[in-house]
């Protein structure tokens, strides 16, 4: 028995539109981040960086800022127990947005 390709046999247009709608849908998830992330200089999205790097071999947030830290002490941001929370949601965010962009790498070259 022969394989179909079933894409073939759908209309061009219903790829087009599916390609516009992810499009628009990836601007509006990046004009997002853009406003969640803000402006940051090289040497503060360095920093956030390897917070995120710690965080993903796993370290716990504390540990993962005193890092960074060392890595960036101009860049080292203060902290207690009653902003760690806030704290560790930014950086949980900063890491899903870091595996998104790596994703959307890989669907653009692919």
């Amino acid at each position: 028995m022969q394989a179909v390709d079933f894409y073939r046999l759908l209309p061009e247009s219903l790829f087009g539109k599916r390609e516009k709608n992810m499009d628009k849908f990836i601007e509006a998830y990046l004009d997002r981040a853009s406003e969640l992330i803000g402006d940051r200089t090289a040497s503060e999205a360095a920093y956030d960086d390897a917070v995120v790097e710690a965080l993903n071999q796993g370290r716990p947030i504390g540990e993962a800022l005193s890092i960074a830290g060392r890595k960036y002490p101009g860049e080292a941001i203060s902290w207690d127990n009653s902003t760690i929370g806030d704290i560790a949601a930014h950086y949980d965010y900063l890491k899903e947005h870091a595996r998104i962009m790596k994703m959307l790498g890989k669907r653009r070259k692919g």
